[in-house]
Order: structure tokens, then sequence, then C-alpha cells
């Protein structure tokens, strides 16, 4: 099914939905809890009550989990999942195209060590191959966004080694219910003459629900303090369908969702308006069934598959596809939760799972020599203990091994990345048998916080583009080369943290460090090339990169508090803070490429029952802690506000709640460059923007 809702956000700029969150929840509490709690049993409306002894697997987090609610959501002017991250602790952006082909970088660590995904199902796109590939999941229709890092990474796959950045769309229902429930929901906003929209539906009668939605998002080139940034315009649209059955002991659900985008390229890709047309039709069930049985609480399956393509256009001077990257890709993960039993150190709950997943990517035209067709294929077995040691004392115990194969061509290059000769070929096959286990114990402390101490060892197997790449890469301006004799990397982390979830004074603190054998990195050489490997060394127009191996050490700190300082008025005035910074040095104490600067900010807060107001100053410091080839970034000022209204309609018909507000991003308009970004240079961040939404739910 296609409906064309790109003018959605134009045709419903002036009623968009409410989250169902009251405005006491807009700003909610530090949350630590663990991601997404197993769902409740049919028939019931929420989970249910556990104590301390009987709590479901991975129900405590081992690591701090970084949660974004849907009001935050709804308020945030990010149009991409790593622009809504992009300014909590410990998490960045990539930044490519602001509000688009943004992918989150978490602790330094991007790619392929980041894991997007939806309702625990992979994007399966090919956003961590480039960084100006957008990645397919739109924040319109996101219910809650969860940043999981250290050992509950372990159920989706070793490759996390950053995090797995979970986006909770809600697209399959998994709780029964009655009745009809309409949200329509989106925003204006000045910096790009923007506008969005998304029109969601869910509709049950307890032992059936639907679930469909559309979105549409379309703006021009933004503005920065010095003028329109060229080539910054995003159109994007999708929509699904899906349907829930539900029986007397669990229930099987499934969606089918279509998303398209065009966006420019800005940068050197703004002169021959270099534009990405992107779609992608992909497959989604889920389901779970809580047999009467002594041994087995619930039994979880999920499913996806996905067809992705995106052409890489460019006017010269009429349009032409100058590459087209393609990526078919299938996953299946089954759970088993078992019963808890009793064992000598205390009540223990386990969890077992097994996953597989199957990928098909290439690139033609242009960037057909970029990655030749490659097949990887992965299998996985995994293990989670959970033991309650006293009323106090909380250990978790994880592992994980997989068997990954890898199917692709390689090349020899010649000694200094420069011909002659030429690049020779050769078909490759690389086998990887990656092994992880973690740690973690968290103790109560007194004052209602908890401690926590984790340790992981987590080996990461090569991907196909690291392996197998040698070709150019038109849009980011770069040639591409892999190394095909890649080791896996390797990684031994600690973390120990300290966190106060409840009353008026809430934080989360903590410190980390990882130690990498053969970290997999891109590396700049200083040589340029043009489209073949032949013209590296006298080429001007792509910088060559190589994916380089070396042994690396990232130490950490990031922390985020509130305080609820006096009521004022009817409300409640409150301030908050935080702070990051990572340094990430290789073995011989050289500067790993492309790690995001120290920040720090604070900010003030006033709440009641209806009305909410918060203003906030993020300063990022100078990073001048650089790589080989790369150059120092200036630190930046980003000053935001927003205040909003949310009422609670009654009487038959007409919307049930309502919310409108206006948000005010970097407010200083100040010239912002992000370090991470390839085209930092080029590219400046939107500058002064103010945005209305309103959001309804009937």
């Amino acid at each position: 099914m296609r409906i064309d809702v790109r003018l959605l956000g134009c045709a419903a700029a002036f009623a968009f939905v409410s989250s169902s969150a009251t405005a006491q929840e807009i700003l909610p509490e530090i949350v630590v809890t663990a991601p997404s709690p197993i769902a409740p049993r049919p028939g019931t409306q929420s989970p249910p009550a556990w104590n301390p002894g009987t709590l479901p697997i991975l129900q405590y987090v081992f690591a701090p989990v970084t949660v974004v609610t849907q009001d935050e959501i709804r308020r945030s002017p990010a149009g991409s999942i790593g622009d809504m991250l992009a300014n909590y602790p410990g998490i960045s952006t990539t930044g490519f195209v602001p509000n688009i082909a943004s992918r989150p970088v978490i602790r330094g660590l991007d790619n392929f060590r980041v894991r997007v995904q939806e309702n625990g199902i992979s994007a399966m796109d090919v956003s961590a191959f480039g960084e100006d590939h957008a990645v397919p999941i739109n924040p319109l229709i996101a219910n809650q966004i969860e940043v999981i890092r250290g050992p509950a990474t372990l159920r989706w796959g070793s490759a996390a080694i950053g995090g797995v950045v979970e986006v909770d769309t809600g697209r399959i229902i998994s709780t029964p219910f009655s009745g009809i429930n309409v949200d329509v929901r989106g925003s204006v906003s000045s910096v790009d003459q923007g506008a969005q929209g998304a029109t969601v539906l869910r509709a049950g009668n307890g032992k059936y629900a639907i679930y469909f939605d559309a979105f549409g998002r379309h703006t021009n080139d933004y503005n920065t303090p010095h003028g329109r940034q060229l080539n910054t315009y995003q159109r994007s649209s999708g929509q699904s369908i899906g349907a829930t059955t539900f029986f007397d002991q669990g229930y099987v659900g499934f969606n089918v969702a279509y998303t398209e985008a065009l966006y420019g390229i800005p940068g050197a890709g703004a002169a021959e308006n270099t534009r990405i047309a992107m779609q992608q039709l992909k497959f989604t069930a889920k389901g779970e069934y809580r047999p009467d049985s002594p041994y087995f609480d619930a039994v979880r399956f999920w499913l996806g598959a996905s067809n992705y393509k995106h052409d890489e256009i460019h006017d010269d001077p009429t349009p032409e596809i100058g590459s087209t990257y393609k990526n078919r890709e299938q996953e299946a993960r089954i759970e088993f939760q078992l019963t808890p039993q009793q064992t000598a150190l205390g009540s223990m709950q386990s969890a077992i799972g097994f996953q597989f997943n199957n990928q098909n990517l290439g690139t033609s035209g242009e960037a057909g020599t970029l990655l030749s067709p490659v097949q990887t294929l992965n299998f996985a077995a995994y293990s989670f203990n959970e033991v309650q040691l006293s009323p106090a004392w909380r250990l978790q115990l994880a592992g994980r091994i997989e068997a990954v194969n890898i199917d692709g061509t390689g090349a020899d290059v010649p000694p200094g990345y420069l011909p002659p000769p030429d690049l020779t070929l050769f078909p490759a096959k690389r086998d990887y048998v990656p092994f992880s286990v973690s740690a973690g114990l968290l103790r109560d402390l007194p004052y209602q916080m908890v401690g926590r101490l984790s340790a992981q060892y987590v080996e990461r197997a090569p991907k196909a583009a690291e392996l197998f790449s040698k070709g150019p890469h038109e849009a980011t301006g770069t040639f591409e080369i892999g190394d095909p004799n890649l080791r896996k990397e390797k990684a031994a982390s600690f973390e120990i943290g300290l966190r106060r979830a409840q009353g008026a004074f809430r934080f989360d603190a903590t410190a980390f460090h990882t130690r990498y054998q053969g970290f997999i990195f891109k590396r700049f050489t200083g040589n340029q090339c043009d489209d073949d490997f032949i013209t590296c060394g006298a080429g001007t127009e792509l910088e060559q990169i190589v994916y380089s191996q070396r042994d690396a050490n990232f130490t950490g700190f990031e922390v985020i508090a509130q305080l609820d300082v006096m009521p004022l008025g009817d409300g409640t005035l409150g301030l908050d803070g935080q702070y990051d910074i990572v340094r990430a040095e290789f073995s011989d104490g050289t500067n790993v490429p492309r790690i995001p600067p120290q920040r720090l900010g604070a900010g003030i807060y006033w709440r009641n029952a209806n009305w909410f107001a918060r203003v906030n100053y993020l300063h990022a410091f100078r990073q001048d802690k650089i790589a080989d080839n790369e150059t120092e970034t200036a630190g930046y000022n980003l000053l935001k506000a927003e205040i909003s209204y949310t009422k609670t309609l009654t009487g038959p018909g007409g919307p049930r709640q309502i919310t409108i507000g206006l948000v005010g991003n970097n407010l200083l308009d100040d010239d912002i460059r992000n370090h991470l970004s390839f085209n930092k240079n080029e590219v400046l961040a939107p500058g002064r923007d103010v945005r209305l939404f309103v959001n309804t739910r009937f």
C-alpha cells in the first residue's frame, strides 16, 4: 500500500497529535530501567507487578540506558534518529546531512559498532556503510527511543560494542485493547521553511488489533548564520499497516512498511546538485507464547525482511544516476525465558536465544567497484542469567557466540595505497567465530541510590565494507579501500556507575574504560584519487581512506542530573545539568580520529499539570585532540528554549488531549560544526530556528 503523504505536514500543521503522557511526565525522572520490559499477559493492561526477587530477565540494567520519552520526541525539532539523540551525554551524531543522514555515535564509536533497530529488528539499511546514508526510521512515528550500553547489548549482537539504539514505533500492537485511537502530530519550522506531520490509527476489539500510520516531511535548504546551506532539502514519506491476533497465552503480529526519501548532499555535492533517492520495503513480525510449563515462562520471536535501495543522482549537466546501493536482508530471533530457579547463590532467572541474519549487499554504477556483491551469514546463540544474591545485591552474567561467514571480492593493494600496479581482484571468503561474555553487579545503597559495576569482553567480526571496499564514494568525497585480512576486533571494557532515579534530586553518573585489540577505523592517507584506483596519487576529486587496524584505548565519563528546587506557583522549579567526555588514543599515544569533544550543559525548567517551560545551554569545547590528516574543530554554544501547554478534554467526540508549543533551537545563531562529520569544513549545522508544534489525540 502506498499513499502520497509528502504534503501531510503542510495539511496537518495545525492539527497534530499528542502523546499519551501527561504534562507531569514531560520532564521525566532519569530513566534507568531496562529496555522494553516484557509485555503483559493477554487480558491485562500493564506488566505484572514484580518484586525484586522475581523481576523479568533484563529488568535491571547493569549499564546506563538513555530513554527519550514520547513527549520529548514530539517536542524535538530533529528529523533523524541521530539528531534526536545528539545532545544527550555520551551520544553524538555523524551529522553529514543534518536532520536526515545523521547516525548516532555512542562514546566515540560509530557505524558498524552501533546497531540501530526498530522494535527489536535491525534497520536493515546501509547507513553504517556511508555517512551520507540515512536511517529509514523516522522519529515522527516513534513512541520511545532507548540507547542501551553494556552487557544487555549482547542480546542483539557482538557488533554493537558501542551500543544499541532501539526505536519503539509500536507498529506491532502487543497489548490487547478495545476501541479506536487516532493520533495526528506534526510541526512547522522557520530555519528550513519545513513542515512535517503524521497520522497513526490503532483499533482493537480485545481479540484482534490493527495498526496504520502515514507520515511526511518537507523542508527546503536550511539557514545558517552565514546564509543558506545549499543542497540540504529533503522530502520523505512513508506508510505502514499491520495486524495482531491475541490468544489466551500470547499474541502474533506483523507489519509491512514502506519508506522513501529524496534529500540533497551539501558541501562538495552542492555544485552538481548531488542527491539521494532512497526506498525501503520492510516486513516485520513478532509474537509471544506463555506456556503452562514448569520450565518456560515465555517464548518470544522476532522476524524481519527488507528490500532496500538508493540511487545517488547528480546533474552533469542533466540528471543521471551515478551510483546505486542495494541491501536485501533477513533477520530472525527466538528467545526462551526460563522459569526462575533457586540456586546456592539465590533466585536465578535465565533466558537463552538464537539469532540468524542474512545480508546481500552491493553497489553498481560509478560506485560499482566500491563493493562488489557480498553475502554475510551470521548465526548466533546467547544466554542471560540474573541472580538475586540478596535483597541488596544482584548479579548478571551473559554470553554470546557467533559464526560469521562473509563471501565477497577482495583486492591486493600495492604498498602505500598507490599505483602502479592497478588493483588485483580475487574471490574471498572469510569466516569468524566471535565470542563475548559480560558480568554485572548491582548494589542498592542508602538514599535510594544504586551502584553498578560491569565488565565485558567482546569480539567483533569485520563487516563486508571493512574487508572488501575498493572504490569511489562520490557523495562523501572519498575513495575507500578495505583490508580482506582484517582480524577480529577485541574489546575489554570496565564500567562503574552510580544513579538515583527517584526523589527531588536525580542523577546518573558513569565512568568507563575500554581497551581494544585490533580497533578498526577509517584512516585518511593524504592521497587523492578520481574514480579509479589507477588515478590515486594524481587525482583531485576524492580523499583516499583505508580501513586500518590498531590497538586503542577509550576512557570517558558522563553524568546527567536533575534537581526539583522548590514549588513555584502551582508548579515546580528545577535545574538540570550534564557533562560528558571521551578520550581515545592508540597504543602509541596518538589520537583516534573523529572523537567528539567534551561538553558541559545546564538548564532551568518549570512545570505544572498543564504548562512546561525549559531553557537549556550546552557548550562544546574545542576539539584539538586530532589524528593525522585531521583538522581541529572550534567549540560552540547551543542555547535552546521551549514552552508548551497540554489540555485534556472531556465530552463525546473531539480531541481527548491537545498539546501546543514553541521550541527555539540554536537561539544564539552560533556557528556549529560537527567534528565527527567528514564534511565539517563545508557544512554548518542549522542556525536559529523556531518551531511550532501541535499534537492531538482523538
